[in-house]
């Protein structure tokens, strides 16, 4: 899906809000039509203008009964006033309930409303019919500012989308839609300006706002051939980038895509309230309809206008609004809560499973380690560390090895000038040889040492890490440690699962086992397990979910953890740096590459099915409630108002709750 089109028919962006169709999916059935209420900001007028003539209508009207007694106010005329107030909120839904039939579908809030309503006039308790409907509609009005407030986050998302890109054509730069630049073609970003499309940095660096993408604040300083995505902001100077992925390949639009299909995997219990809706409906339908016809054979004395009042009483009441309105409501808040965070859900059904989670597998490289390597400590014999660095990183910078990047980058760091390097050789699978200042140098593996006889110390093969060993002029001359760098929230990551009852946590790595230990036990990780194939990971996850009892997460960046993604029970994608692929496959995307970002993920959708469950236990004892008391003839029309619309919103606002939640 283009984002060209996502702009312009974006489904999670509309404000679909009324009672059945915000969460039309409760109500839905085969060959069903859409709701939609336009609350754009151009048409506020339009859209509160309904309930605001009605309300000063009917309390006009009120007052002419109650208050003034105006003796012209009878009859047709006070039919027609109330009519008149009752049209601008209750003509909609009227329409809605007549378009449900038309589709054969007889039984929804729409019917419920339109009788309860209709049949309010036709024993003339016309103020009690137009208030019904009047705060039916103010409820659908708050549901819409709360789904708005909710999907807050995912439109300020889609904001961030640029609307032109200013690419290098015939010389000169033009403005062009970025969905008409190709791979290839140089663009120029301008201090402040967003990025238009993923792109290689051709200008020597700058630093930029990340946050559209992670939610992450801090800016992020990139240097000249790292990758700058759509979406982020240039804030120094101005930059030139070599464009890497057509506009709809994106990251930006990737992210876009998942987030809009969130709202269309329903949770469980979402699924659950759909199905309990479609029996509920009809079977209050009928039993209101016994409500008026039953007691014609056993109460003495029976006044049918009573027990019509009775029933439609009963009607309001049991209108499954709160229910089906602050189910979907909450999760979308969980999965805007989520956003917000760094931490893009695929669903409401993942945010389920996510709350139950008790066991969690990790990768290491790009998981738990940054992915990129750095020179820990530098040994030497004898020898100014400074000269030792200058002459290694002059050989080393011959390679593209990423272990040859990490001492050329650590020279730099040190302000340390690259001497040239000459008949530089590279012998496979021990290292490199070459001449630096009229001196042999060796730089590897203890293997090429050996393999040219040159003796190294003992204690080198005691070392967990990974080594370059170096020799000049045929003597040992020392050793750089290098190591993949354990991410600064790694062991907090730990702690923060333990604390959210995660009952184990496991390390599962291609990277040799010496070292998948030392990190692990660094960071208090359970089992770790180093030295592994991909399919040796698949392997493990499976062993782990043998034990029912256990919900597996794992967590993984590369595309080689494709396949343990989608056998895990929830899937969970490292998104800054990790592959499309895993992405693709993850249920849960961390955009921040954060890992205590999982604990926050869990206690997201933990909070979050828990306002679930209480708007549910809200809406079923208090309707409960009212609907005895209205069944015996002891709640009226306002009590009614209060066991749908009242709930309804009671229910709304704690579904939005989620939204002020700090996690």
């Amino acid at each position: 899906m283009s984002t060209e089109h996502l702009k312009h028919s974006d489904p999670v962006v509309e404000s679909k809000h009324s009672c059945a169709h915000n969460h039309s999916d409760a109500h839905q059935h085969d060959g069903e039509h859409e709701h939609d209420h336009d609350h754009g900001d151009a048409s506020k007028i339009k859209t509160y203008f309904p309930a605001i003539s009605s309300l000063v209508m009917l309390v006009l009207g009120i007052v002419f009964d109650s208050y003034l007694k105006l003796d012209g106010f009878t009859g047709i005329i006070r039919l027609a006033w109330y009519a008149l107030a009752y049209l601008p909120v209750g003509w909609p839904v009227i329409k809605e309930a007549l378009e449900a039939v038309a589709q054969k579908n007889f039984f929804n809030e729409f019917s419920l409303m339109a009788l309860a309503t209709l049949g309010a006039f036709a024993i003339k308790e016309y103020p009690e019919g137009v208030a019904v409907m009047l705060f039916y509609s103010i409820g659908e009005l708050f549901q819409g500012a709360a789904v708005n407030q909710a999907k807050g986050n995912i439109k300020a998302l889609l904001d961030v989308r640029p609307d032109t890109a200013m690419v290098l054509r015939d010389g000169i730069y033009q403005a062009a839609k970025p969905e008409r630049v190709t791979i290839g073609e140089v663009i120029q970003v301008r201090s402040g300006e967003k990025v238009a499309l993923d792109g290689e940095l051709i200008s020597e660096g700058s630093s930029f706002n990340t946050a559209a993408l992670t939610g992450e604040s801090k800016p992020k300083t990139l240097r000249q051939g790292e990758l700058v995505l759509a979406g982020m902001i240039n804030l120094d100077k101005v930059v030139e980038l070599k464009v890497t992925k057509a506009f709809a390949d994106s990251s930006l639009a990737r992210i876009l895509d998942l987030v809009q299909n969130a709202s269309t995997r329903k949770a469980k219990t979402e699924l659950m309230i759909r199905r309990f809706a479609k029996i509920y409906t009809p079977i209050v339908f009928f039993l209101a309809l016994a409500l008026v016809i039953v007691p014609y054979f056993v109460a003495e004395n029976y006044i049918f206008k009573e027990w019509l009042y009775r029933a439609l009483v009963f009607l309001v009441i049991s209108c499954p609004c709160a229910l089906v309105i602050s189910i979907p409501l909450g999760y979308f808040g969980g999965i805007g809560a989520a956003s917000r965070n760094g931490i893009l859900f695929k669903g409401g059904n993942y945010l389920d499973a996510m709350a139950k989670v008790n066991t969690v597998v990790m990768d290491k490289t790009g998981t738990l380690t940054e992915g990129v390597f750095k020179v820990q400590q530098v040994q030497t014999q004898d020898m100014d560390s400074n000269e030792f660095i200058a002459l290694v990183a002059a050989l080393e910078q011959k390679s593209t090895h990423p272990i040859a990047k990490a001492v050329v980058e650590y020279a730099k760091e040190q302000n340390q000038k690259i001497l040239d390097a000459t008949e530089v050789e590279e012998i496979s699978g021990h290292g490199l040889k070459g001449m630096v200042n009229n001196s042999q140098v060796l730089a590897g593996n203890i293997k090429l040492l050996n393999k040219f006889n040159i003796n190294t110390a003992p204690e080198l093969q005691d070392i967990i890490e990974t080594i370059v060993v170096v020799a000049i002029n045929g003597q040992y001359a020392g050793h750089i440690t290098i190591a993949d760098q354990i991410k600064s929230d790694a062991q907090f990551a730990i702690e923060s699962m333990r604390e959210q009852g995660v009952s184990q946590t496991v390390m599962l790595s291609g990277d040799k086992n010496s070292i998948t230990q030392k990190v692990a036990k660094s960071i208090n990780i359970d089992n770790a397990y180093g030295d592994l194939l991909p399919e040796d990971k698949v392997t493990h996850v499976e062993t782990l979910k043998k034990d029912e009892t256990k919900i597996v997460a794992f967590v993984g960046d590369g595309i080689n953890d494709a396949p343990v993604l989608a056998l895990s029970d929830v899937g969970i994608a490292m998104g800054g740096m990790g592959s499309d692929a895993a992405i693709e496959t993850a249920d849960v995307v961390i955009q921040t590459d954060q890992p205590s970002k999982i604990a926050t993920a869990i206690k997201i959708s933990r909070a979050t099915k828990k306002v679930v469950w209480q708007n549910i236990a809200l809406a079923f004892v208090v309707k409960a409630i009212v609907l005895m008391l209205g069944a015996g003839g002891l709640a009226t029309m306002w009590e009614a108002v209060f066991a749908d619309v009242g709930v309804a919103l009671l229910a709304i606002l704690n579904a939005v709750r989620i939204q002020k939640m700090k996690f």
